[in-house]
């Protein structure tokens, strides 16, 4: 039985030990009316899930974006140009700085406003408190620990409520939790029997009691306390309270009239808002990449910076240069010390050539990775029609990461097998029943014919279906009851939080025994005589993943004590009579290598005195508040013990469309697909060679229990065996084998399959084992196999598989997908989570980077949409770089031809706008719309994926051939120009051009090369595309304009008057501007001329070979 949802990992808050019980009077009524009623210290109900008020905005904001060392930089670069005298404004670099700071608080301060507005919403929401016996209407935000609320049909719960009373007189309501966990099927939740009865407010509003239970903590699954009920003239009664009795804000009341509730947890202590904390933030290999870069750019500035002041002193030292004629020092800077002179300097030049460090590449990444995740959302291929949804991202964070998958850990139920549960056969003391054609004289009462391989007797037969319909906590939904009779059977719906329940009650009923319902205590069950027998349930003891069973006690009309159980053989086996084993094992074993997943079925009969003393052990175990779980496990491990198997099931999980194609899609992508699951190894098996996970000619290593053999030497036969594997893994695998790691090419294919107890021993040898290495051998295997298969695994140990793969050499990629709950812990690791809309709840996607309806869906998230965002933004973060150092090389080589005085190149107004608006929409565009293959290309041709891998487009190779190809251009731009000047009147009229003049024709040189470089890496032009690559050119031109007085004549005073209409009129400045550009694009159109060149010849060579 997969692990439920009533499991969170191991990281969630809840897990921790608690703390301190809290006592809530319920209706702030004293217990006696001696006492006096002291109100208690509570938080309001209030939600607060802004982060900003209107008087911390500005200094809280500012502070979280000067933590980011990009943006500390510029703000010490600006304090350096205010305090010091520099060559440049302090505009120039505060400008972008502001613009960037400004633009990220305006979208961070719209996104809190929309907190605020959602959480005065929830706060003025109205709601009915009874208060003396009336009902008034109050804002939720007023709600106080100890109010009784009325809640009506499909209102929310304003708060933690437990469950006081319904509508139904069976103390029973209907609860759907999507809003907190996804889960759109009704929960039933129940009241205590002692408060069943109150349903009016007058009745409601005479209980006396107290509530204790334990301090507010998260997990939504969790809740331990009691209630003390106060009579008069009798002793208090205590009730056990547990998640059932528990209605949480969020929640929906559904199918019942109205609920009377006591608020136990407000406001910011409920179990919603105390699951509002974010997950922890994971950062992409591209961040690592761009630090990196950012550090070679930050080297290169303070080298330039040095070389020019050196440079300058030693210019200096004749004191013709340091002192002419025409500019005579004042005494200030006379008697300013030499080492001082030399810091300003210092700083003055590294002012000069900061913009060599992008500042608005961080906004352009931010907004590039926040717009396209929309791409995602709006896939239509990716929207499923059954559950009406499509794909979700609930990080854009890590995009690009989707390009660099190395590892696949893929859970198994309901992630590549439909979680849709049918039904197929079962085995009753070793004898086969299954659907068939033949007729037969057991099971004569059944909807259709069975074919039977022997036959068991007939009261054990009836006893085996009788615990079908009796062990599980399946509810009827629909459909009419009227005096134990079935009623339009047709409209029944079995609700379950277990797929597996279902099938197995619809298994019973096609076998004649029908599940009815329930009925107060009792549980109904029509049996194959159209009889209807009432059992009385007693008690559940419910599932959980590491008993991996659950059972249920109930007694008969004839007054007998019985325990039903069914779970994995594994936990049932070693509970029943060893002699009954044998003839279900070989059914059991059959049926996993036919891929079906099996439960045992076992049973005991208990006594009255037995029963006595189990129903004592519980009912103060229940009663405990601290340690409770605990409690209640050694007990339950003690009820289910020395039973009789009556027999077993095997149920059918279908593979999900297309899982198979997917699988084998990403292994030719070069990614390694394990399986991690709960399931029997057999079955898990058989799946894998479904789903293609295993080929016929993979050679299978295991490492299960079955190989360890006996308990006395399983640590020295599992040091054998991982000896044995690495030696063959070894000689079939070449020494040089790190080229393989993303090819298959090796001659003979390996797949290891591990069970969760041999993981254990791996992971935590016994401390007298000489053999502590057991963990890196185990680790070279894994790496050296096509793809690994681990089974029996518990949530904690699928954590701790993702953990080892991605602490090892290298630091692959990991993603881990999954459905349940079980599978949050490795989604949470992985380095990107990937969560399934499944059936069962929606706390994977929850707690998920992205979350798609199925797993075929993330054959087009990797090869399509992770391909396409890492080359986007790997291309955008290279050509920040290009671009600035193209910006700023001909400032540097100009301080050479002005004597190191600091002059400026550009004028202020471009050096301020050409990183925003000159040179950053062009390049956001590409990023988010280019498509240099075509994604039906990507898609279908998976090997495409391998030529991206490693962080290929942002390896020191490629980053080195970027600041190459802008060194040349920065050189081309100032030494064209710079010979172009060599005679200063540039038309016949003599007119002489000055140094600015010098500096626009560079300038406007490098800004038509670096965008229409990019024009020439474009492959897939929209309108969009040609609108801001051209749109910014003609921009440039009319700025230009403006800025030089023409269109704007107020601009008149200013050092840049009529400069470029004045440039522009020139015949030899047009013919420089064309050259230039075409001798600094040339590299790069020579490179894709000889591109194309080689991809004609490669399709024409098939051809010619036919």
């Amino acid at each position: 039985m997969k692990c439920k949802n009533r499991v969170l990992n191991s990281k969630c808050a809840g897990e921790e030990k608690r703390v301190g019980t809290r006592t809530v009077f319920v209706g702030h009524r004293p217990v006696s009316e001696t006492d006096a009623y002291v109100e208690q210290k509570f938080c309001d109900n209030r939600i607060v899930s802004s982060k900003y008020t209107v008087w911390n905005f500005l200094p809280k904001n500012l502070f979280e974006q000067f933590r980011r060392i990009a943006n500390f930089y510029f703000l010490i670069i600006f304090l350096v140009q205010v305090i010091v005298d520099t060559p440049t404004s302090p505009v120039t670099s505060g400008l972008p700085l502001f613009f960037v700071i400004i633009v990220t608080a305006i979208k961070q301060g719209y996104e809190d406003w929309l907190r605020h507005r959602a959480d005065k919403e929830v706060n003025k929401s109205s709601v009915f408190i009874v208060e003396n016996a009336k009902q008034v209407k109050k804002h939720s935000e007023k709600i106080k620990v100890g109010d009784i609320v009325e809640v009506k049909a499909d209102e929310t719960f304003p708060c933690d409520l437990i469950f006081l009373a319904s509508s139904n007189d069976d103390g029973i309501c209907y609860v759907t939790t999507a809003s907190l966990d996804g889960e759109s099927n009704f929960k039933t939740h129940y009241a205590v029997r002692d408060t069943t009865g109150l349903q009016t407010d007058d009745d409601i509003d005479s209980l006396t009691a107290t509530i204790e239970c334990e301090q507010p903590q998260p997990d939504l699954y969790k809740f331990v306390g009691r209630i003390n009920i106060y009579r008069s003239n009798q002793e208090p009664v205590a009730r056990s309270l547990g998640p059932e009795n528990l209605l949480l804000k969020g929640s929906t009341l559904k199918n019942t009239k109205k609920i009377y509730g006591v608020a136990v947890y407000t406001g910011m202590e409920t179990k919603m808002a105390l699951n509002y904390q974010g997950k922890s933030q994971k950062r992409s290999a591209v961040e690592k990449s761009i630090n990196a870069f950012l550090v070679v750019y930050l080297c290169i500035l303070v080298s330039k910076a040095t070389v020019c002041t050196t440079l300058k002193y030693i210019w200096q030292s004749n004191p013709f240069n340091d002192e002419p004629w025409y500019n005579q020092k004042t005494i200030k800077e006379r008697d300013t010390f030499k080492i001082l002179r030399m810091f300003t300097d210092f700083l003055s030049f590294m002012v000069l050539f900061n913009f060599i460090i992008p500042v608005s590449m961080y906004v352009t990444v931010e907004m590039q990775k926040f717009l396209g995740s929309f791409f995602i959302a709006w896939d239509k291929e990716m929207y499923d029609e059954e559950i009406k949804e499509g794909a979700l991202v609930n990080t854009s964070d890590l995009n690009e990461e989707l390009g660099q998958v190395e590892y696949v850990f893929t859970d198994k139920t309901g992630t590549l097998t439909e979680n849709s549960m049918k039904f197929i056969e079962c085995c009753i003391d070793g004898h086969k029943y299954k659907d068939g054609i033949s007729e037969v004289d057991g099971f004569s009462h059944t909807d259709g014919p069975l074919r039977y391989y022997g036959k068991a007797e007939k009261c054990r037969e009836e006893l085996f279906l009788r615990a079908l319909c009796l062990c599980h906590t399946v509810q009827i939904k629909g459909g009419d009851n009227v005096d134990g009779l079935r009623v339009n059977q047709e409209c029944w719906t079995y609700i379950s939080s277990s797929p597996d329940e279902i099938a197995l009650v619809k298994g019973a009923k096609k076998y004649g025994f029908t599940f009815l319902g329930h009925e107060a205590d009792y549980m109904k069950v029509q049996n194959q005589k159209n009889e209807i027998e009432k059992y009385q349930l007693l008690h559940v003891l419910n599932f959980d993943p590491v008993r991996r069973r659950m059972s249920v006690i109930v007694k008969t009309s004839t007054g007998k004590f019985l325990l039903f159980c069914k779970g994995a053989d594994s936990s049932i086996f070693p509970r029943v009579q060893q002699d009954e084993i044998q003839q279900t094992k070989v059914h059991v074993e059959r049926n996993a290598m036919d891929g079906y997943r099996t439960l045992c079925v076992a049973f005991k009969e208990l006594t009255q005195e037995d029963y006595k003393k189990i129903n004592d052990q519980l009912s103060e175990a229940k009663m405990a508040l601290q340690d409770r779980e605990e409690k209640m496990a050694r007990i339950f491990d003690d009820i289910e013990a020395d039973m009789h198997l009556i027999g077993a099931t095997a149920v059918e999980d279908r593979l999900q469309e297309h899982a198979a194609e997917t699988i084998e899609a990403l292994q030719t992508a070069g990614m390694k697909v394990w399986v991690l699951t709960g399931d029997k190894m057999e079955t898990a098996k058989s799946t894998c060679y479904a789903s293609r996970l295993f080929q016929t000619n993979t050679e299978l290593l295991e490492l299960t229990t079955k190989t360890m053999g006996d308990s006395d030497r399983k640590e020295e036969r599992l040091h054998e065996l991982l000896l044995e594997y690495h030696k063959k893994l070894l000689q079939d695998f070449p020494k040089n084998s790190g080229k393989l790691k993303r090819s298959w090419t090796v001659s003979q294919e390996y797949g290891l399959i591990i069970d969760g107890s041999t993981l254990s021993l791996i992971l935590n040898p016994s401390q007298d084992s000489s053999s502590s290495n057991y963990k890196s051998i185990f680790l070279q295997i894994c790496l050296k196999c096509t793809s690994v298969l681990c089974c029996r695994m518990a949530p904690l140990q699928k954590a701790q598989i993702v953990r080892m793969v991605k602490n090892t050499k290298g630091n692959p990629i990991t993603l881990s997908i999954g459905d349940g709950a079980n599978d949050v812990s490795m989604i949470l690791e992985a380095h990107v989570g990937i969560g399934i809309k499944g059936k069962e709840g929606r706390q994977a996607a929850r707690n998920s980077d992205y979350a798609v309806p199925k797993f075929k869906h993330l054959r087009k998230l990797l090869l399509a949409h992770g391909h396409l965002y890492y080359v986007r933004i790997a291309h955008l973060v290279q050509y920040f770089f290009y671009k600035n150092l193209c910006f700023i090389l001909p400032q540097f080589l100009y301080q050479f031809f002005c004597g190191f005085s600091q002059q400026p190149l550009y004028d202020a107004a471009y050096l301020t706008m050409y990183n925003i608006c000159f040179t950053s929409l062009p390049i956001l565009a590409y990023s988010l719309l280019e498509q240099h293959i075509n994604i039906e290309t990507l898609t279908s041709d998976p090997r495409l994926y391998m030529k991206i891998s490693d962080n290929a487009m942002l390896q020191w190779k490629p980053f080195l051939y970027w600041t190459f190809l802008g060194s040349f251009e920065g050189l081309v731009f100032f030494f064209g120009v710079y010979f172009l000047f060599q005679n200063s009147s540039l038309e016949h009229n003599g007119k002489v051009f000055g140094n600015w003049t010098f500096g626009t024709i560079v300038f406007t040189v490098l800004v038509f090369t670096v965008t229409l470089k990019l024009a020439l890496d474009t492959r897939f032009w929209t309108w969009m595309n040609h609108f801001v690559i051209w749109g910014s050119l003609a921009f440039y031109v009319f700025f230009s304009f403006f800025w030089g007085g023409i269109i704007w004549p107020f601009l008149k005073q200013q050092r840049m008057y009529f400069v470029f209409a004045h440039m522009v009129t020139s015949v030899s400045t047009w013919l420089a501007i064309v050259l230039l550009i075409f001798i600094s694009l040339s590299p790069e159109i020579l490179l894709v001329v000889f591109k194309n060149a080689k991809r004609k010849n490669h399709q024409k060579l098939p051809s010619f070979d036919a």
